[in-house]
């Protein structure tokens, strides 16, 4: 018999554990999606970032000769300018800061809500009610536009199912007052008090950044909660599905009720789908475009204008790239800080010492081992006589 010899091993990188020739190969296949994503992402990118520190007017190259390197003066013009730029960049930012507002914590409500709704085990029909409730995330979001400037018209259907219960609706999309100016002036308050009039943040003064969305801005709030419920239902149903029901049963054991098992045990396991849940709500509302473009153009009053939709005037309707291009990316470093904001939010905490002493097991005694017992004394027979009973026994022994 002959022995055979094994087949050589390749060597592997002693810290990532990958053979020789695996790097390059991987290296490999994802060139061409790199290349890609350079030419056609990173590329425009920088373009972009030159435009917004230099007076590209748009017409040649931006890297011509007569385009100039202007600095921050296109981010200045925008933030702490005097004119109308900023004035329209501070009313826009207070327009989106009210949808994030609103829009996020209630459509991450709603789909969570939902969600385990659709997840309970009494429920008939889960999944007509499934298809029934991310149907409208399908739907294309101008056309869901069209349909609700039809339906908040003066004579549409809301407001005539308002006047069944005895409210006038108000004609929404041209009604530039803030909602929450609205509920003041129904108690007799018109006008702010002096030191939130007379200063203010980005051009707007306080008083105007605390009216609220505007009734217009309102019927869009609810038109992106109808519209995003769905698809971040399916998000938190699919985390629902991924926690094993004995985790339940041992919060049963324990005696804890419905919302205590909730808040405890199903709302902590959820973490990763509400990070993920928060991220796209975030990224989603301080982009919103479409709604605007396709309802509004900004109006009434610039109650609806968003910085989204300003960039785009600026730069295709006033041909000012510049001031454009630095509106993305003022908007880019918002949605940054408040993505890395939530998730130092939502990170995993340690345990503290007080609550881990709460888990500890106490101390057993340590077992005895055969080498610990042959050392110890030997115990000695006990006394007959020390035992209850034990003398008379010994006498009638002793008699016998």
């Amino acid at each position: 018999m002959t022995a055979t010899a094994p087949a050589p091993r390749r060597a592997r990188n002693a810290r990532s554990g990958i053979r020789r020739g695996e790097t390059l190969a991987g290296w490999v296949f994802t060139l061409p999606v790199i290349i890609i994503l350079g030419i056609f992402l990173l590329i425009p990118v920088l373009m972009a970032l030159w435009v917004s520190v230099s007076d590209w007017s748009g017409r040649g190259s931006p890297f011509s000769g007569n385009v100039n390197f202007v600095g921050l003066q296109n981010y200045g013009d925008v933030t702490t300018g005097d004119g109308l730029t900023a004035r329209d960049f501070g009313i826009a930012m207070r327009n989106n800061a009210w949808y994030v507002l609103l829009v996020v914590p209630l459509q991450t409500a709603l789909s969570l809500f939902l969600a385990l709704l659709v997840n309970g085990a009494i429920l008939r029909g889960r999944g007509f009610f499934r298809t029934a409730f991310y149907f409208p995330s399908v739907t294309a979001t101008v056309a869901i536009t069209v349909l609700w400037l039809f339906l908040f018209n003066p004579r549409g259907v809301v407001n005539a199912v308002l006047g069944v219960v005895g409210v006038d609706g108000p004609n929404w999309f041209a009604d530039p007052r803030g909602i929450f100016h609205v509920l003041l002036s129904g108690v007799g308050v018109r006008e702010g008090p002096a030191f939130l009039t007379d200063s203010g943040f980005i051009a707007v003064s306080w008083w105007n950044w605390l009216a609220g969305p505007s009734v217009a801005m309102s019927a869009f709030i609810l038109m992106a909660i109808f519209t995003t419920s769905g698809t971040f239902m399916l998000l938190f149903l699919a985390a629902l599905q991924n926690i094993g029901p004995e985790i339940q049963e041992a919060a049963m054991v324990d005696g804890a009720d419905a919302w205590q098992r909730f808040w405890r045990v199903t709302l902590p396991q959820l973490r990763p789908a509400l990070f993920t849940v928060l991220t796209l709500g975030l990224i989603g509302c301080w982009q919103v475009f479409d709604q605007i473009y396709t309802g509004t153009r900004g109006a009434p009053a610039k109650t609806t204008l968003t910085p989204a939709y300003l960039s785009y005037d600026a730069s295709f309707l006033d041909q000012d790239w510049g001031q454009g291009a630095a509106i993305a990316f003022i908007l880019f470093a918002i949605i940054v800080l408040f993505t890395l904001l939530q998730r130092w939010v939502l990170r995993e905490r340690p345990v503290s010492r007080r609550r881990a002493r709460q888990y500890e097991l106490p101390a057993r005694p340590a077992t005895a081992t055969p080498a610990t017992v042959a050392a110890g004394p030997v115990p000695s027979p006990p006394d007959p006589s020390q035992a209850p009973g034990g003398a008379d026994r010994g006498r009638e022994s002793g008699g016998r």
